[in-house]
């Protein structure tokens, strides 16, 4: 499996990239290509082109949750594959995966929309979608989580703005369509996620369960560590110190007191746009 980070706060350093505060990873495993989240804006396109990568094959996107900074890139994506039908490019007809709540708007005090800008109704126009909450494989390595389960008292229990129910009704957002992605490797499973609004550890824990795999090798993404009170730190820390994964690539959400103390106990690497990760 190859990882190649497309968008991410950060850019590595003296590699010419654009970087905003959002998230896109391309995932490669068997011939299939994966675009987990598209970030706020069309630099993930950008920097797709200018690491030599072509998005108009890939055969699913992932969403890992709702919130803009991971679905609005949709926009530029509908209207990539519009310019190549045009232009008589090829292309081929990606699926869309994604928690069934993730496309519902989502609004936040002083702000408003903080959801997808792209209605599923419209979306269902440009890609098929696959919209679950039990797990999905997409081949037979890489599995999307689905709704994870809050097991751990001390993360994923915080509301983030209001979103709207089924009857049309705002209700608080527990980000119940926040999701990752597992790949099962040779040596564990690499675990990736969007924000970890669900919380870092039920998401690992779950991507165990559901692989049947004790071993991970690497957890890439975004940790939701952002000014954390201490019991959730203690919690995540406690966790991690015993899982052993073999290295750790907190990015996004995590802040860099978070990382500090994450790298106390796990082998914590950097991560920027541009990186490339390959798995055995």
């Amino acid at each position: 499996m190859k990882l190649t980070v497309l968008v991410d706060n950060n850019t590595l350093i003296d590699r010419y990239f654009l970087g905003e505060p959002g998230l896109s990873f391309l995932i490669e495993d068997s011939g299939l290509k994966v675009l987990f989240d598209v970030g706020y804006s069309d630099i993930f396109i950008t920097n797709a082109r200018k690491m030599g990568i072509n998005l108009l094959d890939i055969d699913y996107l992932v969403l890992s949750h709702g919130h803009l900074d991971h679905t609005w890139g949709l926009d530029p994506l509908v209207r990539h594959f519009t310019e190549a039908r045009i232009e008589g490019l090829p292309q081929g007809s990606p699926g869309l995966v994604a928690h069934p709540l993730a496309l519902r708007s989502k609004r936040i005090d002083g702000v408003g929309e903080i959801g997808s800008l792209l209605s599923r109704e419209k979306l269902k126009e440009h890609f098929e979608l696959r919209l679950s909450s039990p797990p999905l494989w997409l081949n037979e390595n890489l599995v999307f989580l689905g709704e994870i389960p809050r097991r751990y008292g001390f993360e994923g229990r915080d509301a983030l703005g209001d979103v709207l129910n089924a009857e049309g009704y705002e209700e608080p957002d527990l980000l119940f369509d926040d999701t990752a992605l597992a790949c099962k490797t040779r040596k564990g499973l690499v675990v990736i996620t969007g924000c970890s609004h669900s919380g870092i550890c039920n998401i690992i824990e779950y991507a165990k369960e559901v692989c049947r795999e004790e071993r991970v090798l690497d957890v890439i993404g975004g940790f939701h560590l952002l000014e954390p009170p201490e019991i959730q730190v203690q919690g995540t820390l406690e966790y991690l110190q015993n899982l052993k994964p073999e290295c750790v690539h907190a990015c996004h959400c995590t802040d860099l007191s978070s990382k500090i103390e994450l790298a106390k106990v796990v082998n914590l690497k950097e991560v920027g746009v541009g990186l490339q990760l390959e798995y055995g």
